[in-house]
């Protein structure tokens, strides 16, 4: 397990719990009691420092090392349902865009999400979850498929932004997910979208639009990264901290802002802490989504989801 910096003195006791336990185990001494006063100690201190994350903080929770994927959470959900769909059928297949159809229960969905790396090789295998034209055009041709065949949609949202190089902007970067944007306001089936990571700028929005959107506790999603922002800002990346602040990018700030629909709670420390029950609680936040629109007819889903993007950012004196 990898620690970040606020995470030391967690680190720290644990590893003197298990010094103790081992003490325990490879000789005759008795340390029940320290043991036990060790674990005491932990969870407070867990409880203490997860229960007053700033919002880098969670920004760095969000791209910890050991975090779960597109992939982890589709083939944890899924099981051995999960049918990998490739291609555009225009340019190529994008490796950081992944989708295609899986089963919930007896319930088929189109998953569609941004894939990252778990070491250096796949990282640029998946160009670090960074997608082209291509992959949001890919899909954009899932979506439409389930739609022909009235299966719900679901996204998976992790990406720091959709990739910014000079041939995806030569292939349409900005019109492709322009067209995702406007499709997916008019799409005849549900569409729910799941921020599981980073959810960076046009990138996130690309396959952001959604009857529900749910945005699990320890991740961000902003109109730009905090560093970016301070660089922009400051011309500096040192006031990364005040940045996040500033942006209002929690899950939190989402949710009072009226821009998301709700909160999926995190096991304590994190997603990576206990992939398992993360996994289960996402796929129950899903299948309540499921319940709660699957009754609506395509015109009135529509206008549903219509009107829920129309009422963001308004105001009343």
């Amino acid at each position: 397990m990898e620690y970040l910096d606020f995470e030391l003195p967690i680190k720290e006791l644990e590893e003197q719990y298990e010094k103790a336990c081992n003490i325990g185990s490879e000789s005759e001494v008795d340390v029940t009691a320290t043991c036990k006063q060790i674990e005491k100690k932990l969870k407070e201190k867990k409880k203490e420092i997860y229960g007053n994350l700033t919002a880098w903080q969670r920004v760095q929770l969000s791209r910890h090392p050991n975090r779960p994927y597109t992939l982890d959470y589709i083939n944890a959900i899924c099981g051995n349902t999960f049918l990998e769909l490739h291609g555009d059928r225009n340019v190529k297949d994008d490796k950081a865009m992944i989708g295609g159809l899986g089963k919930i229960d007896d319930q088929s969905y189109m998953f569609i999400g941004q894939q990252k790396g778990y070491n250096t090789k796949t990282r640029q295998y998946r160009n670090f979850g960074m997608a082209n034209p291509e992959g949001y055009r890919k899909a954009l041709r899932l979506m439409k498929s389930a739609e022909k065949f009235g299966i719900p949609v679901v996204t998976f949202i992790d990406t720091p932004g959709a990739y910014p190089g000079m041939e995806a902007e030569e292939r349409g970067q900005g019109e492709a997910i322009a067209r995702n944007i406007f499709e997916m306001t008019r799409l005849k089936v549900p569409i729910f979208v799941v921020i599981i990571g980073e959810g960076a700028s046009g990138g996130a929005l690309g396959i952001g639009v959604g009857d529900k959107v749910l945005m699990l506790e320890n991740t961000w999603y902003s109109v730009i990264s905090p560093e970016s922002c301070s660089s922009i800002l400051w011309r500096s990346w040192e006031f990364k901290e005040q940045a996040a602040d500033a942006l209002k990018l929690t899950a939190t700030d989402m949710k009072k802002q009226k821009l998301i629909d709700e909160i999926v709670k995190e096991p304590l420390g994190g997603a990576h802490r206990h992939r398992e029950e993360t996994f289960e609680t996402v796929k129950n936040a899903i299948a309540s989504s499921y319940e709660e629109f699957r009754n609506l007819s395509p015109t009135e889903l529509v206008e549903k989801r219509m009107d829920k993007y129309l009422n963001m950012g308004v105001f009343k004196g």
